[in-house]
């Protein structure tokens, strides 16, 4: 056995016994954390048009304090800004966090009509209308505007 295939052997070895003993090591949850509701539970991913349109209808409707959060797998600048806006759900809990993947297959209707160019963009609602919008990663005034509408 060459040096290279004995340490292949070894790794093999150790990741199945690993496996064997935590077999939730690599379930969906570690390996994909924003596929699932892990975070706060005021944090809601759209994974559907319809989905959107109804969370959009029931704010509006019902007049509740929501912001949704456009982001993409690919952005930088959205994994920065990701972990900011979980600390402000945990800090706004009675706010709804939407968070829609632009590049979700099937929210393309939906998505051409607000017009979106960049990510991430936020649209605050307050009392069933959109109230505010930032455009790109500026935490300070993500912190700035969730006081002023959701204090």
């Amino acid at each position: 056995m060459k040096p290279n295939e004995a340490l292949l052997l070894e790794i093999v070895s150790y990741s199945t016994v690993t496996l064997l003993e935590k077999p939730n090591l690599l379930s969906a949850e570690t390996l994909l954390p924003d596929l699932h509701s892990s975070g706060p539970s005021n944090v809601v991913s759209i994974v559907s048009e319809e989905q959107f349109n109804n969370s959009l209808r029931k704010v509006q409707d019902e007049s509740l304090p929501a912001i949704f959060y456009f982001t993409a797998v690919w952005c930088g600048p959205c994994r920065l800004l990701s972990p900011v806006i979980g600390q402000l759900s945990e800090k706004y809990p009675h706010v709804t966090t939407y968070k829609v993947d632009i590049d979700k297959e099937g929210l393309g209707n939906a998505l051409s009509k607000l017009n979106l160019h960049s990510a991430p963009t936020l649209h605050f609602f307050q009392n069933g209308k959109k109230t505010s919008e930032v455009i790109g990663a500026d935490v300070q005034r993500l912190k700035d505007i969730m006081e002023e509408l959701y204090k």
